[in-house]
């Protein structure tokens, strides 16, 4: 399947796979700004054109456990009739550290991304057409309405 793409920036980086068999795009840091909560917000400096049917996950890499920083909404969803940059926003997570008497005091976000660092990758993935149906009753399972822990494991 061929995607379009558009650099919005000369320098910017088009998405890369590390092997073949991969399944997600890393995509690069363009640009780094903060919102009016503070979250951290990259641009990736490309847009997309995913064809109708399709959608566009973007996950955080595997690298940001190593970062001050959590995906503030954990999968974005690149919409097939979206043109605009991709962006990525991050939480920032202060970390804690103990002063010489034992009290607790918080150093600001010690570990960000830089232009230039992958921090996120895209999945390109079909989607079905999808119609609900209200009904009075739905079908038994063996789990039924068990929630959280229901599994007992």
């Amino acid at each position: 399947m061929k995607v379009r793409i558009k650099r919005l920036f000369e320098d910017a980086k088009l998405p890369t796979k590390a092997h073949a068999d991969d399944a997600g795009f890393d995509l690069y840091a363009h640009s780094k700004s903060f919102d009016d909560a503070d979250n951290v917000v990259y641009g990736v400096g490309v847009a997309f054109e995913i064809p109708k049917g399709f959608v566009g996950l973007l996950f955080p890499r595997s690298s940001n456990a190593k970062k001050d920083l959590l995906l503030s909404n954990s999968v974005g969803v690149l919409d097939s009739g979206y043109r605009g940059e991709v962006l990525f926003k991050f939480k920032r997570t202060p970390k804690e550290f103990a002063d010489a008497r034992g009290a607790f005091m918080t150093f600001q976000y010690s570990s960000e991304y830089a232009i230039g660092d992958r921090i996120g990758q895209i999945i390109i993935m079909p989607y079905p057409e999808i119609e609900f149906v209200e009904v009075d009753e739905l079908s038994e399972t063996e789990r039924g309405v068990g929630s959280y822990g229901s599994s007992g494991k």
